[in-house]
């Protein structure tokens, strides 16, 4: 794997930004093997989140200050396209005011190491490229693998044994399922905390309980099942690799699954080389 360090980028400090519907994650890139981290992949630390909704501006600024204090260069990877503009029209504010060098490069598919066998990859959101691209590296030689990231938005998508992104399903995570209950009803609430805990026991003795259970059981047999048929077509020979914010809801459903909590901040770093050659 080419290394990823300051030196990709001209002596600047390397930092990602994963844009996502809910959050956007922050990070900065160490090279290879400087901290621990998944093998083969590039280091991240200080991790930071902001609401992809409404984030201050000043709250970026001071992770800045503490992450990359002189010049930097970010690597933005975006499925919210006004959060994006929001972040990046924040860091040209900073980088004028402050008088120091944030130069901001967009991630494409094509700035990964990535084979990818769809007809659009254009139209594939970038933060499943991004990590599948860290999957294909993780993977053990000659096996295909399995990504389940547990975003707003649930994604299993499979990665071939050479490699090569083959495409997968994407379903509602537990917050968007809660809320189109409470949009869709009259009466039923929406319930918050889904997602970071099992759900409660059958049968729910509340309408809260039973939304939970609902949501929470359904959930973990929704990607359960989705894993099994990628895992057919696969001839169940695939690794699974799970991420994302609420993985911990489905663990059980997926027992030997590998955790690497931020796998897409790792696949973006790994276009640090190509993105900062344009």
């Amino acid at each position: 794997m080419t290394a990823v360090g300051p030196a990709i980028c001209s002596g600047d400090t390397v930092l990602v930004a994963d844009v996502g519907n809910s959050r956007i994650k922050l990070a900065v890139v160490t090279a290879a093997g400087a901290i621990a981290e998944p093998p083969r992949l590039p280091g991240i630390h200080r991790r930071h989140d902001l609401d992809s909704h409404g984030f201050r501006p000043a709250d970026l600024e001071q992770w800045l200050q503490a992450a990359a204090p002189g010049p930097a260069v970010v690597l933005v990877a975006s499925v919210h396209a006004a959060a994006a503009a929001r972040l990046e029209a924040a860091l040209a504010a900073v980088s004028a005011t402050s008088h120091r060098p944030l130069r901001q490069r967009r991630v494409g598919h094509t700035d990964l190491p990535l084979a990818i066998t769809l007809a659009a990859p254009e139209r594939v959101g970038i933060d499943r490229l991004c990590g599948a691209a860290a999957a294909a590296l993780v993977k053990a030689a000659g096996r295909a693998a399995i990504v389940v990231d547990c975003g707003t938005a649930a994604t299993i998508d499979m990665i071939a044994a050479d490699g090569t992104f083959l495409g997968g399903a994407i379903l509602p995570g537990p917050a968007l399922m809660a809320r189109a209950l409470a949009d869709g009803t009259s009466k039923l609430p929406e319930i918050a905390a889904l997602g970071t805990s099992a759900p409660p026991p059958m049968p729910g003795r509340s309408t809260h309980e039973a939304i939970a259970a609902g949501v929470g059981f359904g959930i973990q047999g929704a990607v359960a099942r989705l894993v099994a048929e990628a895992q057919r077509s696969l001839e169940g020979r695939a690794e699974v690799i799970l991420t994302g914010g609420w993985r911990g809801a489905v663990r059980t459903a997926l027992p030997g699954a590998t955790e690497i909590p931020d796998l897409v901040l790792h696949g973006i770093a790994l276009a640090a080389p190509r993105a900062c050659a344009r």
